[in-house]
């Protein structure tokens, strides 16, 4: 006989079911430090040991085309969907992302081959420590000296230091930013407009080096997806458009490259309803002793007020804890969500709870984050169609 649903005592997600990022063997922060290794840079380590050396490498980075997302659409991706066997050094599989799975924390990881709680970009939004504002990663907002707040090395410059020709191709209007600054700075930026001119340079720019390390980005099949879903087709034509765009540089490529076209995370498509979307900015117990709200609606950071952190713990876990993976700070850092090392200054960054979500849910903030709330497409947990991505591989 069915329990009635007012007896239903709603059992919290064990924190151990909760499908951890491969540190140190196959996430996105593995990747340039295993090609940096293979070029004979100094203090760089072959994490991903599928991965052959080349003199030349090229990464191709997709702004939200996640591993399950080109899996399901082979007809609008003929030419990456060929190339699926050859994903992670030919293994057929892909990496994964780190935690949380969105922009900011994902360029950081890929450019100074930390994981986040080394690198210190865990979240869309986080708290200043120093301020106790949110701080906005992706667009750096309050403006926050960039030093400090990641102060190491990235490998594009460790690279360039030991005589390696190193260059980022992107859009013009990330050439000066803050983002570009901690995470992806080192060598010779090039601003191009176009999909197809940043392809014909990155080539050039490979050729420039009898040791090359080329980065090249695009970023609308990301704007389309939260836009318009990931299913919808302005997102597909968004696909379609990139897979000409990986063919153009695959078949321009010089002598002894390793192309690898990959992704900062994948998404998924949440239902416009109250089930799915809950909303924090209407919710009273979710807001009881909360200071700040960070992170975004899949990954969140949860500030508490001073003294109240055990007692939203206990709420959030009792209200979000069959959907969310729903941890404290210290039990998060414990399960490894953010790599396997905090550095101290990063520790106040993270929240006092951290929610992940399994299901297919949002938290979202209708009046503090009317835009972010409005997203069709979202990511940032550790979902397989978030934090999968693929590691597709073209040589020469």
């Amino acid at each position: 006989m069915a329990q009635p649903a007012w007896e239903h005592d709603p059992q919290p997600l064990p924190l151990d079911s909760a499908p951890l990022p491969e540190y140190g063997a196959g996430s996105l922060a593995d990747l340039l430090p295993t090609l940096a290794a293979g070029m004979g840079v100094p203090g760089m380590t072959a994490a991903i040991s599928e991965l052959a050396p080349a003199d030349r490498n090229c990464v191709f980075l997709i702004d939200g085309l996640g591993w399950e997302q080109l899996k399901a659409h082979p007809e609008d991706a003929p030419f990456m969907t060929s190339l699926l066997a050859s994903s992670r050094g030919g293994t057929g599989r892909p990496l994964t992302t780190g935690y949380p799975a969105t922009t900011a924390t994902s360029l950081a990881s890929v450019g100074t081959g930390l994981p986040p709680g080394a690198h210190g970009l865990p979240g869309y939004t986080v708290r200043n420590p120093a301020t106790g504002e949110l701080m906005n990663q992706l667009r750096w907002q309050p403006w926050t000296a960039p030093g400090p707040w990641q102060p190491y090395p990235t490998v594009f410059r460790r690279a360039h230091d030991a005589g390696v020709h190193a260059a980022q191709v992107s859009s013009p209007a990330f050439e000066n930013t803050p983002l570009t600054k901690v995470a992806l700075s080192g060598g010779t930026f090039h601003g191009r407009l176009s999909g197809e001119e940043r392809m014909d340079l990155a080539a050039e720019q490979l050729a420039a080096g009898d040791r090359s390390l080329v980065y090249t980005y695009y970023a609308e099949v990301d704007g389309a997806g939260h836009r318009f879903g990931v299913d919808s087709d302005l997102w597909r034509g968004q696909l379609m458009y990139v897979d000409r765009l990986v063919q153009r540089l695959a078949e321009h490529l010089p002598p002894r490259t390793a192309l690898y076209v990959t992704a900062d995370h994948g998404m998924v498509d949440v239902p416009f309803d109250e089930q799915h979307r809950i909303d924090f900015d209407e919710d009273w117990e979710l807001r009881a002793g909360v200071a700040l709200l960070g992170g975004e609606g899949r990954a969140r950071h949860v500030y508490a007020v001073p003294g109240a952190g055990n007692d939203v713990l206990t709420c959030w876990r009792e209200v979000l804890g069959e959907q969310f993976w729903v941890a404290s700070r210290d039990e998060a850092i414990a399960a490894g969500w953010f790599g396997p090392r905090i550095d101290e200054r990063v520790y106040g960054r993270l929240g006092d709870v951290i929610a992940a979500a399994r299901d297919d849910v949002l938290i979202i903030a209708s009046e503090r984050e009317p835009k972010e709330s409005a997203m069709v497409g979202n990511h940032g947990s550790m979902t397989p169609a978030e934090q999968l991505v693929p590691l597709l591989e073209v040589r020469t």
